[in-house]
């Protein structure tokens, strides 16, 4: 983690300085950095510093009547990540033909490359898109597949990846395998060991979640990663909602394929993901848009998508930097702290059920719980109408709860408001 003087370090030269050639965002994070006070302890102590995370969460500019706890969909951007984005767009507009294709464009290298030092890669190994979808859709279309191939993954992986594989099926006659797994899971070798049971002769692709976004439960990617490489099948990790979550680097998963969202957890604008492919598998892997065939090998033809704006991707670097100034290891401390002061409160009652470990490793800052006798749809209806409290209802097959989400400027008087909103429907029954 960054002490305040490499945090302002990390700053440089923002793209699109424009007359001057000096930062044009260092200032308000300057005035962040000022204000803040001096901070030591381990990572858990800091969590519990509220003078320290009250200021990070003025970075912000939410809306203090609303409480959003769903930034497992989308968090908001602090305020400098979105002055840099609003800048970068105006600049692009004085002349785009130019100042967007020949000033900005090629400057979003410097962001490819900080992002993967960030995460221990190369730099030649990170291509920018626009979500987490379009980046694991990159690797489920990317893979040739013969009718009667198998594809693997779990029930709980995310709705819109497997619609992919769904229509690969319909278009393509391969077969989509998918099994259930503990809820929650707390021993790692049970996930890797039905993975190896529901391989086949004929599974050619296995797609897992490194987070579930259903109950925030982390699934061993790493051992996944291995069997499928013993087996000689290609593994695709959907990190979508665990980069800039928790504390790892890519380099520890030892995968081929990592795909995620830079707008959730990085706080990055909207509309912002990664893909990571190891270098040497590149050439295999065909891009979602037709390439020239002299980008075969390069990272960026899974960028080959036409005209897009710059501004968006050169802003990652602001929203990248305002997270090494907190430091991954806090982070994943804070976000566990806000989810155990509100999970162990409601975990008195005795009609509450947590759908998600509270053991270290196992999850983060997501949690899914639900209430005995109280409907999950209408309690998060509820929640919103009533307390204007944004949560996210789960009803699948598997899991059914309500999913909770904090993130950095949420505060201990938002958890708390939550909780006792909680409390009165279990006391008080919702409305008819």
């Amino acid at each position: 983690m960054f002490d305040r003087r490499q945090f302002m370090g990390a700053l440089g030269v923002p793209a699109a300085a424009w007359a001057t050639g000096e930062s044009l965002f260092a200032g308000p994070v300057r005035a962040l950095l000022e204000r803040l006070p001096p901070v030591e302890g381990t990572p858990e102590e800091v969590a519990l510093d509220e003078a320290y995370w009250s200021e990070i969460a003025k970075a912000f500019t939410v809306d203090r009547s609303l409480v959003n706890l769903n930034n497992g969909g989308v968090s908001p951007s602090p305020q400098f990540v979105q002055a840099a984005m609003k800048r970068h767009l105006d600049y692009s507009n004085t002349l785009p033909a130019y100042t967007m294709w020949r000033v900005l464009e090629p400057q979003r290298e410097g962001v490819r490359q900080r992002l993967a030092e960030q995460w221990d890669v190369d730099g030649e190994e990170i291509a920018l898109t626009r979500n987490a979808s379009e980046s694991l859709q990159i690797c489920q279309f990317g893979f040739d597949l013969a009718p009667g191939d198998e594809v693997l993954t779990t029930l709980q992986d995310y709705p819109r990846m497997v619609t992919t594989f769904r229509q690969r099926e319909r278009r393509e006659g391969i077969k989509l395998v998918q099994f259930p797994i503990p809820t929650p899971c707390e021993d790692p070798a049970e996930i890797v060991r039905l993975f190896e049971e529901h391989v086949t002769e004929r599974t050619k692709l296995i797609l897992v979640c490194h987070m579930i976004n259903l109950t925030g439960q982390i699934l061993p990617v790493k051992e996944v990663v291995a069997l499928g490489r013993r087996r000689g099948i290609p593994v695709i990790v959907d990190g979508a909602h665990a980069l800039a979550h928790f504390d790892f680097k890519l380099s520890d998963l030892d995968c081929d394929y990592y795909a995620t969202s830079l707008h959730k957890w990085l706080c990055a604008p909207h509309g912002t993901g990664l893909l990571y492919v190891r270098k040497d598998r590149i050439k295999d892997l065909w891009p979602l848009m037709a390439a020239d065939d002299k980008l075969d090998e390069d990272i960026r033809k899974f960028e080959e998508i036409g005209t897009h704006p710059a501004a968006n991707y050169l802003a990652i670097g602001e929203a990248l930097t305002f997270h090494q100034g907190i430091g991954a290891k806090r982070k994943e401390a804070r976000l566990t702290y806000l989810r155990d002061r509100w999970a162990k409160r409601l975990l008195e009652h005795d009609r509450v059920r947590l759908n998600t470990s509270l053991k270290p490793g196992f999850a983060c800052g997501i949690a899914n719980v639900t209430v005995d006798g109280l409907d999950n749809g209408e309690l998060a209806a509820w929640l919103w109408k009533e307390r204007k409290i944004l949560t996210v209802a789960i009803n699948h097959d598997e899991v059914q709860g309500i999913r909770v989400s904090p993130n950095v400027y949420t505060t201990l008087e938002e958890i708390d408001r939550f909780c006792d909103a909680v409390e009165h429907a279990i006391e008080h029954g919702l409305p008819a």
